[in-house]
Parts: C-alpha cells; sequence; structure tokens
C-alpha cells in the first residue's frame, strides 16, 4: 500500500453544483432560485419569525403576565424547621445567623417565616417578616418575634 494510492470509499465524495456558470452547466440562468419574487434576488434573508405573510404567532397569541419591579422576594422558613432546630441544636433565639449556620439562607436573603408546622418550645425569632399565624404560634409558645 501506498500514500499515493489512496482514495475515499465508493459514493463518498460528491461533486459540488456549480451554480451560475453558464447554461452548458444545466445550472445557469435562474441558478436553481426560480423565476421572480424576494427569494430569487440577491441580498433576500427571511425575518426571523416570518411565516410568508400570515399573521405571526408573536402577534396571535394574548400578552400576558406582570413582572413586580418592587416585589420584595423573602425566603420562606417553617416553624417545623424552628423547632427542628432548636431540637437538634437547643437554641433559645433564632436569629439570621443561627440560619445562615444550618445552611437554610445566604448572607443575602431576606427571611419570612410561616406557620406550616408547629412549635412546642420557648424561642425569640428574629427574622425580616412573619406571617400573622406564625407570629401567634411563637407568641402562644411563650417566645417573642422581633422583626428586622
Amino acid at each position: 500500500m501506498n500514500l499515493a494510492n489512496l482514495k475515499p470509499a465508493a459514493g463518498a465524495t460528491k461533486t459540488r453544483k456549480r451554480i451560475g456558470r453558464g447554461p452548458g452547466s444545466g445550472l445557469g440562468g435562474t441558478s436553481t432560485r426560480g423565476h421572480k419574487g424576494a427569494k430569487s434576488r440577491s441580498g433576500y434573508s427571511k425575518k426571523i419569525g416570518f411565516e410568508g405573510g400570515q399573521m405571526p404567532i408573536q402577534r396571535r397569541l394574548p400578552k400576558f403576565g406582570f413582572k413586580n419591579r418592587n416585589r420584595v422576594a423573602y425566603k420562606a422558613i417553617n416553624l417545623s424547621t424552628l423547632q427542628q432546630l432548636v431540637d437538634d441544636r437547643g437554641l433559645s433565639k433564632i436569629g439570621l445567623e443561627e440560619l445562615k449556620q444550618a445552611g437554610f439562607i445566604s448572607a443575602s436573603q431576606l427571611v419570612k417565616i410561616l406557620a406550616k408546622g408547629s412549635i412546642s418550645v420557648k424561642v425569640d425569632v428574629t427574622a425580616h417578616a412573619f406571617s400573622k399565624k406564625a407570629e401567634e404560634a411563637i407568641v402562644a409558645a411563650g417566645g417573642t418575634t422581633v422583626k428586622i
């Protein structure tokens, strides 16, 4: 075998179409673009979302949704989570630092205490916001709530 004798496998290569090289090539004249119309002209490019003059889908579908730019996003922490922290670590005060150390929040998150679950121990809780029921449950257990 010799490098000079190497050839691609049979049928592996095709000759490319040489468009617009005169009538003898069979691909002269309109150069496979058909007759007239925007697509036959040089410089034509279809706009994104163009549907051939039909009303495009982005105009047929209704606009919906709303994002309030003044929304305050809180990280929700349930009473059951606070009870778990008290049971595991024996805490009497739970604030942002304790929640960060336990891995429930990151440094920049705002915290809201929600009433899912229950709390049976006296605990002082510090957070950015409380739901009414959560606040009532903490006070009923003998604890206090402090809003930052």
